[in-house]
């Protein structure tokens, strides 16, 4: 792919300003992460040294310390930067330790070697930075493709990026509706699935798994209490289970069960919560419904515009400083709150007609100091808001 993306250019900067540092790049599959690193490759000035541990079985750390020692051993002759990239880091076993225990080595030494590591599961990578590797990192988030630049690298228009989404090597299908929903839905969701999720931790009832992001697929920016789910599922569960799974599908950047805003707290357990998807692809695919019937049907494509901005905001707003809830009292709504330290915005969507905006008012009667946006219609157009990094609307 010619196209790059922003990492490519801010891994390199980071390589030059902090090389005392190991980098870290981490974010959802598919969405690039190899590629950008390789391009990287092809635009520093020295050598690389380059190893997957995406196999069948996880490698050990005898793996990780055989290409560093390879790497290392490079540097250590020319007297030169020579970069190692580990892709898929968080397969090898204890690769925390091993990694801590060779790079204080590497340092020790004065031996000029760079290191970025690759990884697709939020939990794994970032239970191993801060167990064994704190101070010693900086992490780069990579994370789903945003309109911008799916306009830029496939010429799509906003409603095209609604529908097929931000995974890059299903562009190829957006000419072939049922091809690409069989791409997504074997290359992606099940390979996501068997291969990452079951393997963040102990999934007992993997059906149930399934067959609760399927009935997630079914209500995409709804809130849906672990009750009503637990009625229209077939598995034996409990609602225990249920938020335990949603969390393992959240850490695999999936969909994520937004919680009640609360002031006073960021989140509040135990809520019913608001179902968005990472990526508007994973919805589309799992509906069925075809391109016309999504652009024309009201209620559905609402719900496709909505969960496409929470998205936006998810994968934007990355950090401990950021929080992405929702806020609800009775029958008055807030689709989103976002929260960045002590600031609180409200966030309400409008895909069709401009509609009354109660819930906002509501929400600013309870919490006077929080800021208001409205998007889409009677406020930010939809196609200003995806073209921007929504960030510089939370400053």
């Amino acid at each position: 792919m010619k196209y790059q993306r922003a990492i490519v250019g801010s891994l390199e900067k980071a390589l030059k300003k902090t090389p005392g540092l190991l980098h870290v790049v981490a974010g959802p599959k598919q969405v690039g992460k190899t590629t950008a690193v390789r391009q990287l490759c092809g635009r520093l000035a020295y050598p690389s040294h380059w190893a997957a541990a995406d196999a069948p079985l996880p490698p050990g750390p005898e793996w990780l310390e055989s290409h560093w020692r390879l790497a290392e051993a490079d540097a250590a002759r020319s007297k030169k930067p020579v970069l190692l990239a580990l892709d898929e880091i968080q397969k090898v076993k204890g690769w925390s330790e091993t990694v801590k225990r060779l790079w204080d080595e590497t340092r020790a030494k004065e031996i000029p070697l760079r290191v970025v590591l690759l990884g697709s599961s939020a939990l794994l990578v970032q239970s191993g930075l801060t167990e064994s590797l704190t101070g010693r990192f900086f992490l780069h988030r990579c994370m789903h493709w945003g309109w911008h630049e799916c306009r830029e690298a496939f010429g799509w228009n906003l409603d095209q990026w609604l529908y097929f989404g931000g995974y890059p090597g299903a562009a190829v299908f957006a000419d072939d509706e049922a091809a690409w929903r069989q791409y997504i839905a074997d290359a992606m969701i099940e390979t996501v699935l068997s291969r990452d999720v079951f393997q963040l931790a102990p999934v007992t009832k993997p059906i149930l798994m399934r067959h609760l992001f399927g009935l997630a697929a079914r209500y995409p920016a709804q809130i849906l209490s672990y009750n009503k789910m637990l009625g229209q599922l077939q598995d034996v569960g409990n609602t225990t289970t249920l938020a335990h799974y949603l969390r393992l599908l959240e850490a695999a950047f999936l969909v994520s069960g937004l919680e009640l805003y609360s002031a006073g707290q960021i989140r509040k357990r135990g809520s019913s919560p608001k179902l968005v998807f990472w990526n508007n692809a994973l919805i589309n695919a799992m509906s069925g419904l075809t391109w016309h019937t999504t652009m024309t049907d009201g209620a559905w494509y609402g719900r496709v515009v909505e969960n496409a901005v929470g998205a936006q905001l998810l994968n934007s707003l990355q950090g401990a400083e950021w929080s992405v809830t929702y806020w609800r009292d009775g029958n008055k709504e807030v689709d989103f709150v976002v929260r960045r330290g002590a600031r609180v915005w409200g966030v309400e969507v409008k895909s069709g007609q401009t509609g009354k905006l109660s819930g906002m008012a509501a929400f600013r009667r309870r919490y006077p100091e929080a800021r208001a946006w409205v998007i889409g219609s009677g406020g930010i157009a939809l196609e200003t808001f995806f073209a921007r990094d929504p960030v510089t609307f939370f400053e």
